[in-house]
C-alpha cells in the first residue's frame, strides 16, 4: 500500500518558460513526506520532542522524465520500505497517467543525543509497515 497526494503546480512553481522548476518539484516531494508522516501519526516535527529521534535525509536520487506546467495536477505516490535503522521513501509522480519524475529518499533513524543510527522504534515501524503492506 502507498500514500498518494495531489500537487497542483502553481505559477510560482514555474520557471520563465512556464515549466515547473526542479527545486519546486523537490519541495513538493518534501511536502509529500511531511503529509505522509502526519497521516500515520508520526509528524516529523514531533519525532525529536516526543520520541527522542530524528529521520534525517542522508541521500536522494531522482529522475525527471517529463514536464508539468502551472495548473497541472500531479499525483505523487510515496511507498515506504523500513530497514533495521533506516527508512526508504520511494516516489512516483504522474500527470495524465505519464510518469514525470520518480526516485527515492533514504533516511536514517538517529537519537537526538547521538550521531549513529539506531533501530526504528517498533511503533513507528508498525505505522510504516501498515502503509507498505
Amino acid at each position: 500500500m502507498s500514500f498518494t497526494r495531489t500537487w497542483t503546480v502553481r505559477f510560482s512553481d514555474t520557471d520563465p518558460f512556464g515549466i515547473a522548476h526542479y527545486p519546486r518539484m523537490i519541495d513538493a516531494i518534501h511536502e509529500t513526506s511531511d503529509m505522509f508522516m502526519e497521516s500515520i501519526g508520526w509528524p516529523f516535527w514531533e519525532l525529536t520532542d516526543e520520541h527522542g529521534i530524528g529521520l534525517p535525509l542522508v541521500s536522494m536520487d531522482f529522475d525527471f522524465t517529463g514536464q508539468v506546467e502551472a495548473g497541472d495536477d500531479v499525483e505523487i505516490e510515496l511507498t515506504p520500505t523500513v530497514g533495521e535503522s533506516s527508512v526508504q521513501l520511494e516516489y512516483r509522480a504522474t500527470h495524465d497517467e505519464t510518469v514525470v519524475f520518480s526516485g527515492t529518499e533514504h533516511r536514517v533513524c538517529v537519537p537526538v543525543d547521538g550521531d549513529g543510527g539506531v533501530p526504528v522504534p517498533n511503533e513507528l515501524r508498525t505505522a510504516l509497515d501498515g502503509v507498505a503492506d
